[in-house]
């Protein structure tokens, strides 16, 4: 299944990102179970886990030292908060 593009991804408490897709659609995605080992247990800080930036185009989203996680992960494995028509 394609996902909608990302327009707006937004951190916020215990590991979790609030995602905004063209949808309308607001989901909530937990990162906590990434956030493990070396490189990904990066993001357990939480100074760092709020430089999380969107890739170009909506089509994901990574962090300075280039963690990323993929756009039908997030999508899917996220929570739906809100929808509009």
């Amino acid at each position: 299944m394609l996902q909608p593009k990302l327009i707006k991804v937004e951190p916020i408490d215990s590991l979790k990102l609030r995602l905004y897709y063209e949808t309308g659609e607001v989901k909530l995605f937990d990162v906590t179970p990434y956030a493990t080992g070396s490189w990904y247990g990066q993001l357990k800080d939480e100074d760092y886990f709020r430089t999380v930036q969107m890739l170009p185009g909506g089509i994901g989203i990574e962090w300075p030292e280039g963690q990323d996680i993929a756009p039908h992960e997030l999508y899917e494995n996220s929570v739906i908060v809100k929808k509009t028509a």
